[in-house]
């Protein structure tokens, strides 16, 4: 009888080890399907730009500094695409506030605001940043699932005995970069 239990017992912690480890390869999985979700917006946003650039250059020739910090921050960005969350956080926080002081340059430019591909540039534009928003809150959220079961008894031994480590939160660094470039017609 004695053996039964312990058998009973020994079939339960491996059941249940089995059971945590899957689990945290899944938070893993959903971790890594939210930063490839953040990288394919930011993707989309640095495609997006050279396009709004070239419509503005005819309007903006003498604007040619923000034209040019546009262009550097996108260089940037590409550049450090290989990133971790916290360097590319960094890169893509500037590039979102060089984009929101052309937007902002723009708007002294009427003949500029009217034209119809600038507008369609800046929905567009619009559109990628909400996008971008909507896909840092998944990947935080799945980061913070993950890091709740590798820290949380009983499954950071699981995690500690096979290696799983916390991931790292992709967030903005100052106010100024929180701040979505302002879009008005």
């Amino acid at each position: 009888m004695t053996g039964l239990v312990i058998l009973a017992i020994l079939i339960a912690v491996v059941g249940w080890a089995i059971f945590s480890y899957n689990d945290l390869v899944s938070k893993r999985q959903l971790k890594e399907e939210g930063w490839s979700g953040i990288d394919v917006q930011l993707k989309r946003r640095t495609d997006l730009i050279p396009n709004l650039l070239e419509t503005v250059k005819g309007y903006m020739t003498h604007e040619r500094e923000t034209l040019e910090a546009v262009t550097q921050a996108r260089a940037n960005a590409t550049a450090g695409a290989n990133a971790g969350p916290a360097e590319r956080s960094a890169l893509e926080g500037a590039l979102s506030g060089a984009l929101g002081k052309l937007i902002a340059v723009a708007e002294a430019y009427p003949d500029l605001k009217a034209s119809t591909n600038f507008q369609e540039f800046q929905t567009a534009l619009a559109s990628v940043e909400d996008e971008i928003q909507l896909s840092r809150r998944y990947y935080n959220g799945a980061v913070r699932n993950l890091n709740t079961a590798v820290e949380s008894f009983p499954s950071n031994v699981i995690a500690n005995f096979f290696k799983f480590v916390k991931g790292e939160y992709f967030e903005l660094e100052n106010d100024a970069e929180r701040a979505v470039p302002t879009v008005k017609f």
